[in-house]
């Protein structure tokens, strides 16, 4: 009974947050309650946070999720009631799974990392840091998984409507995949990412409030299903809300609720209002949106924009593009806001360095019998190189050994692929100061311009690099000393496991 009451107050006090240090997998407790007993607590280490494949078999991925991780980095913190929940958990003996003296250290931490990350609205590529996290061990681990929820999906997301918007070609894109998403904190987190990926509007009201997001709608077919006619369910939207028309037309004959559109279009205009558009949700969406263009054209309404919906993602809107449809603006729900065909982001969180009792950093490597699960050691920046305004290659660096010039760039699973950077490039490194020893630091950007700096970002990318099928690999990996470094560490290590067996 008492666990039970515990955790109930537990869920009444934090209904509905995710701002809790609780929002983890129960091994980072296990393993922080290690170095605790240990002594290894406050040893200073470098974790780093990236992705190994990019997603949609695409060329390119757009970074997001850092306002988030901000806000939750900033709420870190152990309050008595996560406190007196960790305190009933049970080891396998049925014992108090944690000691006292962790909880109450536990309830003393305070926040106190250094975070270095790429902006939001960058694009990035496979092996690259998104961010670097410095501190005390424990804190530096205890954030793993709650910094992978974040950015993992907001990642994914924002580059699925990147995709998109491209594909739409200029037009606008309305996400609304509210009803469709993978939860209420998973349906705003994807309204926040499809905006920075370029969408324009969004459907989620609680998105707009929260984030500033345009919000668009109208409405439904049991609108039209509740009256006789629907002639009469247009006339009485359009009396209700004059200023919002774009009447969804496909609940009966579709090209017939395109001209009772443009009837009541015809009273909204004497009434000193007009007719805004329609909107199609079923059927052939390339011969329908013609026909209706047509209907509306010729009924002076050629200001009126076709709406199309139906599980459209990328793929399809680019083949409607290829028909001639003539769609003015795509309403993208349920294959964007769940990533479609890529159910998520493969992000990983590993150690790079971990300084020792001689106040040296020591790098620290994963090894796999797969050459692209082999993590790269030391403490790393993404060095990105620009020529006539285009990228041309990013180069992943130990900021101890520095980045040598010229700068080679292996591939991070192919060492025999090296891409030289030609004379006259310039560079910039993305990581950049978020948190410094615990605090904010600088001025978090709007969301409205990380999404100027997406749509800025992606127009340094070259064409193929964009394409939908088949996309040009950009330059992305390892610089060579950093690569020479990794490849002696490989066979140390493994040499070490050979003499030990």
């Amino acid at each position: 009974m008492a666990v039970f009451n515990v955790f109930d107050l537990f869920l009444y006090t934090f209904p509905m947050t995710t701002n809790t240090p609780l929002l983890t997998d129960l091994y980072q407790l296990t393993m922080a309650a290690g170095y605790w007993k240990s002594g290894k607590a406050e040893q200073e280490a470098v974790f780093h946070l990236f992705f190994r494949k990019l997603p949609f078999a695409g060329g390119y991925a757009i970074a997001a999720g850092l306002g988030d991780v901000v806000r939750w980095l900033e709420g870190f913190r152990f309050g008595q009631e996560e406190l007196e929940y960790l305190a009933t958990l049970p080891g396998r003996d049925g014992r108090p799974l944690f000691e006292k003296g962790f909880l109450d250290y536990l309830g003393t931490m305070k926040w106190q990392c250094n975070v270095e990350a790429i902006p939001e609205g960058t694009v990035v590529f496979p092996h690259e840091p998104l961010l670097r996290i410095q501190g005390p061990l424990i804190q530096a681990q205890l954030v793993e998984t709650a910094l992978l929820n974040i950015v993992n999906f907001q990642t994914l997301i924002a580059t699925k409507a990147a995709r998109v918007c491209l594909a739409a070609q200029g037009e606008p894109v309305l996400e609304f995949g509210l009803r469709r998403a993978q939860g209420p904190d998973g349906a705003v987190m994807a309204s926040r990412a499809a905006f920075i990926g370029g969408c324009a509007s969004t459907s989620n009201v609680l998105a707009g409030m929260r984030h500033g997001i345009p919000v668009r709608g109208t409405h439904a077919h049991s609108w039209v299903m509740s009256f006789d006619t629907e002639l009469e369910a247009f006339a009485t939207y359009a009396e209700a809300m004059p200023n919002n028309c774009v009447f969804l037309v496909d609940t009966y004959d579709t090209l017939e609720g395109v001209r009772h559109a443009v009837e009541i279009g015809q009273r909204l205009r004497r009434e000193g209002h007009e007719l805004a558009g329609i909107r199609l949700d079923s059927g052939d969406l390339a011969w329908l949106s013609i026909e209706a263009r047509r209907i509306l054209d010729e009924a002076g309404f050629p200001k009126a924009t076709i709406v199309a919906s139906n599980d459209l993602d990328e793929h399809l809107i680019e083949s409607l593009k290829h028909q001639g449809a003539a769609i003015n603006v795509w309403g993208v729900g349920t294959k964007l806001v769940t990533g479609g065909e890529q159910a998520a982001l493969g992000g990983v969180y590993k150690l790079g360095a971990i300084r020792d009792e001689n106040g040296e950093w020591q790098p620290k490597i994963k090894l796999s019998e797969q050459a692209i699960k082999v993590s790269n050691p030391g403490i790393q920046q993404v060095r990105r190189f620009t020529l006539n305004g285009e990228f041309r290659g990013d180069a992943i660096y130990d900021e101890e050994s520095g980045c040598t010039v010229p700068t080679e760039i292996m591939h991070p699973a192919d060492p025999t692929r090296v891409k030289a950077m030609p004379e006259g490039t310039v560079h910039e490194d993305l990581l950049r100061p978020v948190f410094r020893q615990g605090v904010l630091v600088g001025e978090q950007p709007t969301l409205q311009e990380i999404q100027a700096r997406c749509q800025e970002q992606l127009t340094h990318l070259h064409a193929t690099v964009k394409r939908l099928q088949h996309p040009h690999e950009y330059p992305a990996g390892v610089e060579r000393t950093l690569a020479e470094r990794k490849l002696a560490m490989m066979v140390e290590a493994k040499g070490k496991v050979g003499a030990t067996a």
